[in-house]
């Protein structure tokens, strides 16, 4: 079901190019609203994705997060097994992003009223999830809530540990080598856009119209879970990864959260087809999709090319680019900033 009218697209002689910021998501309001936010009590010890608590000779880190608008095409198509997953990934993600070891996890779903069916399938997915990274669940809360909430939410929050020599610097250093690992898709970001974009013209029940599509349709392609990076925190930290960056809202602007550097993307993993199709769908301008989205890459890090070559042999990562002197992104002939 389109949310633009036909006719209107005829009159105008072509459709209108989609941004996220149209769609109803302002990165950069975001950004500053959560800026006055902890301006107005102030705040611990934090890094770019997690906040520290100092317990001696180890910090206490703690992520939270939710899946977003991904639900949303999860109850069109009443598929909800894997938001689950994405809850969980969403935020260990970002501990592993700040070299935290993710421990334990609690959730919490808001809904309208009770569904069996519902919170069975949400369970499997954080069941999933748990296993994957590796995570002990300490509980959670449903809270039934008619009059504040229509249809339903789900979000967590991750507890992790890690010695003091184990957090990342979070800076990256001119001259180091950018190693980028594959995503799974589209994960748990720009979803509005990416829903806005291909209900112009399809059902989230059609046939997604790649040769890869394996009769998966436009919804169950929208709802890959997102990938859990867990498995490498050790490899990353035998490597002495300087910085990180989990690839989320904001795309590839993220790299910035690691320095005021040049991050130089000269050979950047392939971008699924599931971007192609949103971008075509949405006549989303190039630079608007790097904003957007991971458009194939999940998460990257910056370390020494000769730990980067060691990183490369023990992960599916390998080198996209380098650090250079600047304060940019530089991306297929695109400079973000």
């Amino acid at each position: 079901m389109s949310d633009t009218d036909d006719g209107d697209h005829e009159e105008r002689g072509e459709t209108e190019g989609l941004t996220y910021a149209e769609t109803g998501v302002d990165i950069e309001a975001s950004e500053d609203a959560t800026a006055a936010l902890l301006e107005a009590f102030g705040s611990g010890l934090t890094t770019e994705y997690a906040g520290l608590l100092d317990i001696g000779d180890r910090y206490l880190a703690l992520a939270t997060d939710g899946v977003g608008t991904k639900l949303l095409v999860a109850e069109a198509i009443q598929d909800f097994s894997t938001i689950g997953i994405d809850c969980i990934a969403m935020n260990v993600n970002d501990l592993v992003a700040a070299g935290v070891e993710p421990v334990a996890f609690v959730d919490y779903l808001a809904i309208d009223e009770p569904d069996d069916d519902l919170t069975n399938q949400i369970g499997e997915g954080l069941a999933a999830g748990l296993e994957q990274a590796d995570l002990t669940l300490l509980g959670g809360e449903t809270a039934v809530m008619p009059d504040v909430i229509s249809g339903f939410d789900l979000a967590g929050t991750c507890a992790g540990l890690a010695g003091k020599d184990d957090i990342f610097d979070g800076e990256a250093a001119v001259g180091d080598v950018l190693v980028g690992f594959p995503s799974n898709g589209i994960h748990s970001n720009g979803l509005t856009l990416a829903r806005e974009a291909v209900t112009r013209e399809h059902e989230y029940t059609d046939v997604f119209p790649h040769a890869d599509a394996d009769d998966r349709t436009i919804g169950e392609e929208l709802l890959r879970p997102t990938r859990i990076y867990t498995d490498l925190l050790e490899p990353m930290q035998a490597c002495n990864v300087r910085a990180a960056a989990h690839v989320t809202g904001g795309g590839w602007t993220n790299l910035l959260r690691m320095g005021e550097n040049r991050y130089a993307i000269d050979d950047p993993l392939p971008a699924q087809s599931v971007f192609e199709f949103v971008q075509t769908e949405g006549s989303v301008s190039d630079e608007e999709m790097h904003r957007t989205f991971n458009m194939g890459t999940g998460f990257v890090v910056a370390l020494s090319s000769e730990d980067a070559e060691d990183l490369v042999a023990e992960t599916d990562g390998r080198v996209i680019g380098r650090v250079e002197d600047g304060e940019s992104v530089e991306i297929r002939g695109l400079s973000l900033s």
